[in-house]
């Protein structure tokens, strides 16, 4: 028997999950030579869809998979699992602040923290798709006793991937050109795409796409409001991207990032750039190869990043005053 991992999705029969599971199976996220057990989390009236997902998992034939868990228990989905996709939340309904969504979310996220931390492996990595993810994740890893806060993140890749994919459509240059692009704060529409610092050809923005007013309107506003306009276009949110962008952070943070670049995720400040220690804000980061990651440091902002950054990083304060105030109020 060669190498094996144990992976827990949540909301694992959701547009999401759907299509992030069978990439999964089929090797993209460990490569083809580790075997998977995947541990698939649904609330009970969601199973008989599960049911079904798990036959088509299983009809596709995939050599890596060895084993498929469908349950709606969280402390047998996360039982021993090394690498953990937190997709599922309950999602924003009309005329809902986003108050309520966290409120609704936090008991998901409290308990779902708890689970992680008494059943699965101390060294296992948790990605929170769900939103609003940056609070949903500190919700989680705030009750997760014994899986290292760091070894938690929440999804930016997304953003990212939209940033990068926008500048390269702007410049007329492939999306591979694009590096060094930076999300700041939170994941919501007042998120910061650092465009003073990605790179195009290796060459900054600015000397690439000469227009001023296009980089600081334009763009922030549609990466900040892509999310929007995909439901507005498809009649529902992202799934394949969101489910790619899910996969990418995931396996990255396994690599060494390359020379000179930097990736986009959500982690836990240690009070870095002037955000408060403990919030789950969007940073630059590295990682080394072994699940760790660095902030990069030394990134100097104009008036104008940083007016950005400090708005979103308020957002992130408030939600965080938000969430203090729930737990007293259970």
């Amino acid at each position: 028997m060669g190498e094996s991992r144990r992976v827990a999705i949540t909301g694992a029969a959701g547009q999401i999950g759907y299509s992030l599971i069978f990439r999964i199976a089929a090797g993209e996220l460990f490569g083809n030579g580790v075997e998977l057990v995947l541990h698939l989390l649904e609330i009970p009236k969601v199973m008989q869809a599960l049911r079904g997902l798990v036959m088509e998992i299983e009809d596709c034939a995939f050599p890596l998979v060895r084993e498929v868990i469908a349950t709606d228990d969280p402390r047998v989905a996360f039982a021993d699992a090394d690498e953990i996709f937190l997709v599922g939340s309950r999602p924003r309904t009309k005329g809902m602040e986003r108050k309520d969504l966290i409120a609704v979310n936090g008991p998901i996220f409290i308990e779902q923290g708890k689970a992680i931390g008494e059943v699965a492996r101390k060294k296992a990595h948790v990605l929170v798709v769900g939103n609003p993810c940056n609070t949903n994740c500190l919700i989680g890893l705030s009750h997760s006793k014994g899986v290292p806060p760091e070894n938690w993140s929440a999804m930016t890749r997304l953003d990212a991937n939209r940033a990068r994919a926008l500048l390269a459509k702007k410049a007329g240059v492939p999306v591979a050109d694009v590096a060094r692009m930076g999300v700041w704060g939170n994941h919501s529409p007042t998120m910061f795409p650092d465009f003073e610092h990605a790179a195009i050809g290796w060459k900054a923005v600015r000397e690439v796409i000469r227009d001023e007013a296009w980089l600081r309107k334009e763009f922030l506003d549609t990466i900040g409001k892509r999310g929007a306009a995909v439901i507005e276009a498809r009649g529902a949110s992202s799934a394949a991207s969101a489910a790619h962008a899910a996969i990418e952070a995931a396996r990255d943070r396994h690599r060494p990032t390359a020379p000179g670049d930097w990736l986009s995720m959500a982690v836990v400040s240690d009070g870095s750039y002037g955000v408060p220690a403990g919030l789950v804000s969007s940073f630059p980061v590295r990682c080394d190869g072994t699940g760790a990651w660095a902030i990069v440091p030394d990134i100097e902002h104009d008036e104008f990043a940083r007016e950005k950054i400090a708005a979103s990083v308020r957002e992130l304060e408030e939600e965080r005053s938000i969430v203090k105030k729930m737990l007293v109020n259970q």
